[in-house]
């Protein structure tokens, strides 16, 4: 068994290595969205399986899916290398981010009053992160508040893809926010007028921060012309 917090399991009882590769899977990939794992580091079954209390077998298990996923890439008989987010990948995923949370806000609006409860509670949780300087919850707790608008706006099909999108640029958040605290405040300040505009009766006035947000996003995904923020592999 793994010694990681178990994800959620499937209705029907899982075998003792099933439940053991579920949660060591779950386990490598945070590590690696949240930046514990950079891209680049070399992942070794045996370094894994001590680090996560689990044999080889799960984790040798556990990569194949992550590299199914994209996130890492196995080298027989040498183990596995994390794949880095290169500025080319971190552009597009803004881009395509962009496309959904500018189609969903508008839409989300008028659920404002429902979700702002949500809203406010991830606030709550990043400014707690950021007092304890967690950089990964902070990152999560980002990626949550963002979902509950584009849940909001009622496309299944959009919040999965939106999900998994998400979750890939956690990993860009782990390099372009780990360096400057001050983007982790910006972002607070920035959710918390999103939150207060949307149970708000200016639509345009939300659609305007929310487009503002984006904008700071993609600066921070981009770098500035000193390349501070830069994610190029």
């Amino acid at each position: 068994m793994c010694a990681s917090p178990a994800s959620a399991l499937p209705p029907t009882v899982p075998t003792a290595r099933t439940s053991a590769t579920e949660r060591t899977y779950a386990a490598i990939k945070r590590a690696i969205l949240v930046g514990d794992l950079p891209g680049g580091d070399e992942l070794g079954e045996v370094v894994l399986a001590e680090r996560f209390g689990c044999s080889r077998t799960p984790v040798r298990e556990a990569l194949l899916r992550l590299q199914a996923e994209g996130l890492v890439r196995i080298y027989p008989k040498k183990g596995a290398i994390v794949l880095p987010v290169t500025s080319a990948e971190a552009g597009s995923m803004w881009e395509a981010r962009a496309l959904v949370e500018q189609w969903a806000a508008p839409r989300a609006f008028a659920e404002g009053a429902r979700v702002r409860p949500a809203m406010d509670a991830q606030v709550e949780a990043m400014e707690e992160h950021r007092a304890d300087d967690d950089l990964a919850a902070f990152t999560e707790s980002d990626r949550l508040f963002h979902e509950v608008v584009v849940d909001a706006a009622g496309n299944a099909h959009l919040s999965r893809f939106y999900r998994s999108l998400r979750e890939r640029q956690m990993m860009i958040n782990a390099t372009a926010m780990g360096p400057s605290p001050a983007r982790m405040d910006r972002a607070i300040r920035d959710h918390r007028e999103l939150a207060m505009l949307i149970a708000g009766d200016d639509l345009g006035a939300f659609v305007a921060a929310n487009d503002r947000h984006l904008a700071t996003s993609r600066h921070a995904v981009q770098g500035d012309a000193n390349g501070d923020a830069a994610v190029d592999a």
